[in-house]
């Protein structure tokens, strides 16, 4: 079986949908069954570190837009090849059998956050995706209700067998288990990830002035991640620190330095840096909204959460959170136990090898 797999954005610098695709294109050659079919990679251009095992063919194309509908559809009118798999959540116009990801629903969960054109247009794709893709993968079970919430006239028409829950994975990197218990930043509260209103930094940023005005903890905030648009007041200039994007192992580094990691954003689809952080041992803060309470979930029988879970929209909530683990080591202690055992349940190889038997079967 040739199986084609289109991937039309940069993994240079990667953040949640380029992670994914990253460790799964790394992962897809090690599992069973993938030398019995002919993979082929297909992208706009080059893209450096990909496993060898896979055959990959640059589409060029002079435009910045339009690749996958034009470029992409040009490529699969030769019929070569048995199947489409896009990780991404667009599709060209001519495709063979078609599977597709949908990371999230962001869009409908928080409208006010999106352009009524934007809007308007991702659910146009999404809906096009669920009619015309052959099955439909999902990192989380939370994106799987929200697709037939959201959809259900659409479904009532193909059925919500279709939708294959897929959780992401996380990496087991030895440069954070090397990685020193100090750095310049000293003691420190970590957000890793984009900086974009979703994210909910502006919440962050407030409930860290509510611990330095009526704690006055000794911590700095470190956000690690492209600033989208968040602000930093005066008062905060000399205790808020913006990296930037971080590469892998500093990204590594700053997760296992930090005494808390806070990730308070409105709505995931699947939250992949919350489980970095428990990974290499850090404590977590995150939102009790949309995916967080599943992939957070603690895999015991006891049923308590591998983290502290907060209303995002509550930034006092957060602050007293935050504060609690700072406070109280031997509870500190515990939800760095609990996350070790979450973590279990994840990773990259699993991953694929569901993703390849969603593709296969």
């Amino acid at each position: 079986m040739k199986i084609a797999i289109a991937v039309n954005i940069s993994l240079e610098h990667r953040t949640g949908v380029e992670e994914y695709i990253y460790h799964l294109l790394w992962n897809l050659p090690k599992i069973d069954g993938f030398k019995e079919h002919q993979f082929f990679l297909f992208t706009p251009s080059a893209i450096e570190g990909l496993p060898p095992e896979l055959s990959i063919k640059i589409l060029k194309w002079p435009f910045r837009k339009f690749w996958t509908q034009i470029r992409l559809s040009w490529e699969m009118r030769k019929k070569e090849y048995d199947i489409l798999f896009m990780p991404v959540h667009t599709f060209p116009l001519i495709h063979p059998k078609l599977i597709a990801t949908i990371q999230g629903l962001e869009f409908e969960r928080l409208p006010q956050m999106y352009s009524w054109f934007k809007r308007r247009f991702l659910r146009w794709i999404t809906k096009r995706n669920i009619k015309k893709a052959e099955k439909i993968i999902v990192p989380s079970q939370n994106t799987k209700n929200d697709l037939i919430k959201y959809y259900p006239d659409v479904f009532k028409k193909v059925g919500t067998g279709k939708i294959f829950v897929v959780h992401h994975g996380v990496g087991n990197p030895e440069a954070a288990f090397d990685a020193g218990q100090t750095n310049k930043f000293g003691k420190y509260i970590l957000y890793l990830g984009r900086g974009d209103q979703r994210k909910n930094i502006q919440g962050l940023i407030k409930a860290f002035r509510i611990l330095k005005q009526e704690h006055q903890i000794p911590h700095k905030l470190v956000l690690a991640g492209p600033n989208m648009g968040y602000k930093i007041t005066k008062d905060l200039k000399n205790d808020v620190v913006c990296t930037g994007y971080v590469d892998d192992d500093k990204k590594w580094e700053l997760l296992k330095n930090a005494d808390v990691f806070a990730f308070l954003s409105f709505y995931e689809g699947f939250g992949i840096p919350v489980l970095e952080a428990q990974r290499v041992g850090t404590p977590v803060v995150a939102s009790s909204t949309s995916s967080m309470p599943e992939i957070l979930g603690d895999p015991s029988s006891s049923g308590a959460s591998s983290a502290l879970l907060v209303n995002p929209y509550h930034p006092r909530d957060i602050a007293e959170a935050i504060h609690k683990i700072i406070r109280n080591q031997a509870f500190s202690d515990e939800i760095v136990k609990r996350g070790y055992e979450n973590v279990q349940r994840f990773s990259w190889r699993k991953c694929a090898e569901q993703t390849l038997k969603v593709i296969l079967s």
